[in-house]
């Protein structure tokens, strides 16, 4: 594996989750493996749990870490080809990519969607630029169209807690009163056509996610009726795809309830907007995994670095 940018460039997902749960019975028994190596982490956008998970895995490792939030740190970057770069970005990619590439052995982004431009979201333009110009791997902790470090700790969480061996898992989009990414639900799916599982996707009409990520997926406009039978119900917003970054349904009836949700466990990669997404009543059940999918993030990005490292 030379970078990790897709759920879909792991050579194996169940192997890979099996491995992340061996890792989590002794996490720093490959401590020797990151000596004298160092990950660059970048940050364009806010994190709390893919940066300090990233951090802790790195630490496991016995990985050094440098952390730069861009922003409030740094140069502003150029991305376009051939720019004239006369207005406020002083440097360009082509040569900050390299520069990050002589002080680290690994670096990890983190650059989200504007949710303006759809064609531009989709280029990936922050992280196509560094897997271009940088000569290391590059790990992507959440782009403009994905988050496969949330989507392995969700497979993990579903490997440790499912009890029979096709589970049905429904992925149900909830209101939100801001524009969020596809990224996380994009990620979920594609990582979800690599599970023996029953997959449904349910959403308002008018909701559908790009078509080419859910080709093949059962989707169903009727929640309650998607719910039927869930073993566990994965809940996250997402904004208009057709009307590109656009919050055309706020319907509070999509939120998740501990009636609709049942017997089944409920899964959100976190941070979310209690009493809006979802209620207290689920949150603050025993159903509830969030706690358990934001501790497997850690071991999805020290699995993923385990197998960067030793490919060096």
């Amino acid at each position: 594996m030379k970078h990790y940018l897709h759920i879909n460039d792991l050579d194996s997902l169940q192997q890979t989750v099996q491995e992340a749960i061996e890792l989590k019975k002794e996490p720093t028994q490959f401590k020797q493996l990151g000596a004298g190596k160092t990950i660059c982490l970048l940050f364009f956008n806010n994190s709390l749990r893919t940066r300090l998970s990233t951090q802790k895995a790195a630490i496991n490792l016995g990985l050094d870490t440098i952390v730069m939030n861009f922003g409030s740190e740094g140069w502003q970057l150029e991305f376009e080809e051939g720019a004239v770069m006369d207005q406020g970005k002083a440097e360009h990619v082509k040569e900050a990519a390299q520069v990050v590439s002589q002080y680290a052995d690994i670096v990890a982004i983190r650059a989200f969607a504007g949710l303006t431009d759809k064609e531009a979201d989709e280029a990936e333009l922050v992280l196509n630029a560094f897997k271009k110009y940088a000569n290391i791997p590059v790990v992507n902790m959440e782009s403009s169209v994905g988050h496969p470090l949330q989507a392995l700790a969700d497979a993990i969480t579903l490997e440790e807690n499912k009890t029979e061996q096709k589970p049905k898992v429904v992925l149900s989009w909830a209101p939100h009163p801001r524009a969020l990414p596809h990224a996380v639900a994009n990620s979920f799916v594609a990582m979800m056509k690599l599970q023996g599982a029953d997959f449904v996707i349910t959403h308002p009409e008018g909701y559908e996610l790009n078509p080419e990520v859910t080709k093949g997926c059962k989707i169903v406009h009727d929640q309650e009726e998607a719910l039927k039978n869930a073993n566990f119900v994965y809940v996250k917003n997402w904004s208009n795809y057709q009307d590109y970054g656009k919050v055309k349904n706020t319907d509070s009836h999509w939120m998740m309830t501990k009636e609709k949700l049942g017997n089944a466990k409920f899964m959100h990669c976190l941070p979310v907007r209690r009493n809006v997404v979802v209620e207290d009543a689920v949150m603050d059940s025993d159903q509830s995994l969030c706690m358990e999918q934001a501790n497997n993030r850690t071991f999805a990005a020290q699995v993923v670095l385990k197998q960067l490292l030793k490919d060096l």
